[in-house]
């Protein structure tokens, strides 16, 4: 197998940047795209120059591989069709609207033999890859992620849309189980969360205060990694990273002097490199870099801080 056939499945935003992507790849044939709109669909299609579908039902015969990029709620029932099949899958993030269907598609995979990967793009920012040789153990780490209002996101809530992508972060980094978590949140411009913080306790000591708003006049997309002699800062959003270590050396008397280095990544594609990500797992028979137990860890945190603010909502709410 030289060249997968690829479709994409729910070309509306975040979709038609996944079908561009695989026609940019030598490995990879886009094959077509499938919406429950047809005109989407379509107008998708004839920008690209393949055939559209309407029914993903139709594309069983023709794929050996496929991004799902529907709304959440469909990411289940599409998934499991393909990847029973035996054909590989994309999911984009949120994986599933639960932890338990999260769970059944990474049995259905496992027992067909299909990739499963998780679209938690901020794994494939070039900062992100980055800082890996540079983490040792993690103390502290503190994420903030801005972002102005868009209806776009709002069929999930703020720790779905958008903390759920420094949930992975940080539990790809640290590597350890939650031990507690204390949450806090408020709807603000919709009806559901629409800020969120949460400060994550891990069994190995470190703890992460993480925070995301969706209702922000600015975007802001950072990571702050505190341990032992070093911090590394992360801008997601600048594509770069600076890491701050102590030296050897004293400033003065009992104040060390503080190295630092910032590298920046310029004009990198985190999209292409997770699509190219995914095709290269398949063809060379690797784990995906973001697994379905990947996606499926960081949706149950996210579910656990979801549920804990919506409890304290609900009581505050029969108390006024």
């Amino acid at each position: 197998m030289n060249k997968l056939k690829c479709a994409v499945i729910g070309v509306g935003y975040l979709g038609r940047f996944h079908a561009q992507k695989y026609q940019m790849l030598n490995r990879a044939e886009l094959i077509g795209v499938c919406d429950v709109n047809q005109e989407t669909s379509q107008k998708v299609a004839n920008e690209l120059n393949v055939v559209s579908y309407n029914n993903f039902h139709n594309l069983f015969d023709k794929v050996d591989a496929v991004s799902i990029a529907a709304t959440t709620t469909e990411h289940y029932n599409i998934a499991k069709e393909f990847l029973a099949r035996g054909i590989h899958t994309l999911i984009e993030k949120p994986m599933t609207r639960t932890v338990s269907e999260a769970n059944e598609l990474i049995n259905i995979a496992k027992k067909s033999g299909a990739k499963l990967q998780i679209g938690h793009l901020e794994r494939f920012n070039a900062a992100r890859l980055a800082v890996d040789p540079f983490l040792k153990k993690p103390l502290f780490i503190e994420s903030q992620r801005l972002a102005t209002f868009n209806p776009r996101g709002a069929d999930v809530n703020v720790i779905l849309d958008l903390m759920i992508h420094d949930i992975d972060i940080i539990q790809n980094m640290v590597k350890s189980p939650v031990l507690s978590i204390e949450a806090e949140g408020a709807p603000v411009l919709s009806s559901a969360i629409d800020v969120a913080n949460a400060r994550i306790t891990f069994e190995n000591h470190c703890v992460a205060n993480v925070s995301a708003s969706r209702a922000s006049l600015t975007t802001e997309r950072k990571t702050k990694i505190f341990q032992k002699n070093s911090f590394i800062s992360i801008d997601y959003h600048k594509k770069q990273f600076t890491i701050f270590e102590r030296g050897k050396e004293e400033m003065f008397p009992g104040i060390p002097n503080i190295i630092q280095k910032e590298t920046k990544f310029g004009e990198s594609d985190a999209l292409l490199t997770e699509i190219n990500a995914f095709v290269e797992a398949i063809l060379q028979d690797t784990k995906p870099l973001v697994t379905g137990e990947d996606g499926c860890e960081a949706l149950a945190i996210a579910a656990k801080i979801s549920e804990q603010i919506e409890g304290k909502l609900s009581l505050r709410y029969e108390q006024l």
